[in-house]
């Protein structure tokens, strides 16, 4: 006798098809995270502003043990950038935190702390985004105008909880893989180049959250990154300088794929 496969039981019919739903709006919009994509269809999310400009920006700060070393070589070198910080480790180290803006500096949030978004949550991502936000405003003074998720998964509860915040998001279009065992300055340099154009938005780390030094690589190959941008003809500035829009007060920006307004 031959079986027929049995129908989902229509009980079970809403409730699969509204988890679905939910799964593809969660999941669908970090397909920004591939490159090719990113600058193609989504090129201020890519961060790609004014053409005779490079954007200079860190993750995963401020770190005492790393950060002052950054901010001293870039006091050498008369350039700025943006800092995306972590929101506990701003208030960890809120002194550190303030003299990243005294020394003419940019802060964005990077969250709250340096999770990975496996599951819909975003009761969450609206939490620790808006806690981020409001540390950086508490210790610093500032409002910040742009958000990068960790790991740069922009899923559909992070961008909600951006927009919500009136923040802009923006990932990168060259990065130095600065954290990868096997770097070494030369590589990270070799790898920033590789991608890097007018107008772009470099992707480095003053912050090493394996707490194995691996941000020395970007230090030590930070001054030659800047001079061959000038060299080039470009300036090099933080994400301010760069021609972006930020976001207004309700949070109004590119949309990601996927992506429905309510």
């Amino acid at each position: 006798m031959k079986h027929r496969r049995e129908a989902i039981p229509t009980a079970f019919r809403a409730p699969l098809a509204a988890a679905a739903l939910v799964l593809t709006a969660h999941v669908a919009p970090a397909g920004t995270w591939l490159p090719g994509l990113r600058r193609t269809c989504f090129p201020a999310l890519a961060g790609l502003g004014r053409p005779h400009h490079v954007a200079l920006t860190f993750d995963d700060g401020p770190d005492p043990d790393s950060t002052p070393f950054f901010l001293d070589t870039l006091d050498r070198l008369s350039a700025r950038a943006t800092f995306f910080v972590l929101g506990r480790s701003m208030l960890r180290h809120p002194e550190l935190g303030r003299d990243i803006v005294r020394r003419g500096h940019e802060l964005a949030v990077h969250g709250w702390a340096h999770s990975r978004p496996w599951f819909p949550a975003a009761v969450r991502d609206a939490r620790e985004v808006s806690r981020a936000a409001a540390a950086i405003r508490t210790v610093a003074g500032v409002r910040p105008l742009w958000y990068r998720p960790p790991y740069g998964i922009l899923t559909g509860g992070r961008w909600a909880a951006a927009r919500r915040c009136g923040l802009r998001p923006v990932l990168w279009s060259a990065w130095g893989r600065d954290w990868e065992e096997d770097a070494t300055p030369e590589g990270v340099l070799t790898t920033v180049r590789r991608d890097l154009r007018g107008g772009g938005t470099v992707l480095l780390h003053d912050a090493d959250l394996s707490a194995s030094g691996r941000w020395a690589r970007a230090l030590t190959m930070l001054p030659e990154l800047v001079d061959g941008i000038r060299a080039a003809g470009l300036t090099v500035g933080p994400l301010a300088d760069h021609g972006l829009v930020p976001a207004g007060p309700g949070g109004r920006g590119q949309n990601p794929p996927g992506w429905a307004e309510r």
